[in-house]
């Protein structure tokens, strides 16, 4: 069920939510498993349900582990290409995307249907809505552009490009490194790698935020890679070069850092609990 909004003069659908008890963050990261998934590089990760974690890698094959590490699925994409990334819909079955073939696929009961094919763009992020749509961002053909489009199924139902001024609002200079989440207010957001910002636009597609970092005695600039966002509206996204998850509010403010990271990581995922409030954040991982 879903109930009408008001966001900058605009109606907007929102899921009915159950509110969170807000906790103070812990002082310090605490580990809650490590996995070893057999990837020399692993491309994203996906949770299914509390216990349950869906990887992609270089290996070409997308394995399913419980958080004993434990194998329990493996799934070739029926290309033979590297899924470039993965996302779990709400009914618990798997996505990913072909970057090589440019098509979004769709496993279910361990059978795979394609479900979008591409023409003059290839897909690199997905994310599946608390409205059941998938969120695509993708790159044309020559790297010149990007964008994220909306689907309905199998049915294109909103294009994001550009901001009011016509001008993109994500990178056009050849990179195709990014990674793209939902947050619980329907924001749409964006770390793109290669113009070291996250870009947040609202459900309609308006321009809401750019953060390009927080003025602190980092070593290195600000690098986004992967993102994520939890129950309570925060978006954290891992800074690759300073080996930090940069963790800010709904609105791009920052709050704070968890850091003291030993290892380089590249990813990060957040699945919340709505009954303990806890995160479980899953970096992929490498020695430097």
């Amino acid at each position: 069920m879903t109930s009408p909004t008001e966001e900058h003069g605009e109606t907007m659908t929102s899921p009915e939510t159950v509110s969170s008890p807000i906790k103070p963050l812990l002082d310090e990261p605490r580990v809650i498993a490590t996995i070893a998934t057999g990837s020399d590089r692993l491309f994203n990760v996906s949770c299914l349900g509390e216990e349950q974690v869906w990887t992609c890698g270089l290996d070409e094959v997308m394995k399913l582990f419980n958080l004993q590490g434990k194998l329990l699925t493996s799934i070739q994409p029926k290309s033979g290409n590297n899924a470039r990334d993965i996302a779990v819909t709400r009914d618990g079955d798997l996505i990913y995307i072909d970057y090589d073939n440019k098509t979004v696929n769709l496993v279910k009961n361990n059978q795979i249907q394609t479900m979008i094919t591409l023409q003059g763009w290839r897909p690199i992020n997905v994310c599946c809505t608390c409205c059941e749509d998938i969120l695509v961002i993708m790159v044309s053909d020559d790297r010149k552009q990007s964008k994220v489009v909306r689907y309905s199924d199998s049915t294109e139902k909103q294009t994001i490009q550009f901001d009011d001024q016509g001008q993109p609002l994500y990178n056009t200079s050849g990179g195709n490194t990014k990674y793209i989440t939902e947050n619980r207010n329907l924001d749409i957001c964006v770390s793109d790698f290669e113009t070291r910002a996250v870009v947040v636009v609202n459900q309609s597609g308006k321009f809401r935020f750019r953060y390009i970092g927080h003025p602190s005695n980092t070593k290195e600039p600000f690098v986004p890679g992967g993102i994520a966002t939890d129950s309570q509206g925060h978006i954290l996204t891992a800074d690759i070069c300073n080996q930090l998850i940069h963790i800010l509010d709904q609105d791009g403010q920052f709050l704070r850092y968890i850091e003291n990271c030993d290892l380089c990581f590249r990813l990060v995922y957040v699945w919340t609990s709505e009954t303990t409030s806890s995160w479980l954040i899953i970096t992929w991982l490498i020695l430097t």
